[in-house]
């Protein structure tokens, strides 16, 4: 198995560096733009997820929050 997926990258590695630069460049971005949006949107829906499950202190106020110190400041 990892033999024929091995095969089969160096087959798609060359292939991409035969073609000419400017198709190399929309296929990778055609694959890497899409990929990294869905990383981002990923890696935020856990990060809030773990911010929501933690919580904050209740001796402190949220982040951009204001009191009514801060304001005459």
């Amino acid at each position: 198995m990892l033999q024929g997926l091995s095969e089969w990258w160096n087959d798609v590695e060359l292939w991409i560096i035969a073609v000419p630069f400017a198709l190399q460049f929309a296929l990778v971005m055609a694959v890497l733009l899409p990929l990294c949006v869905v990383l981002a949107w990923l890696i935020d829906r856990v990060v809030d997820y773990a911010s929501d499950t933690v919580g904050t202190s209740r001796d402190e106020p949220p982040l951009g929050s204001r009191s009514s110190s801060d304001a005459d400041s």
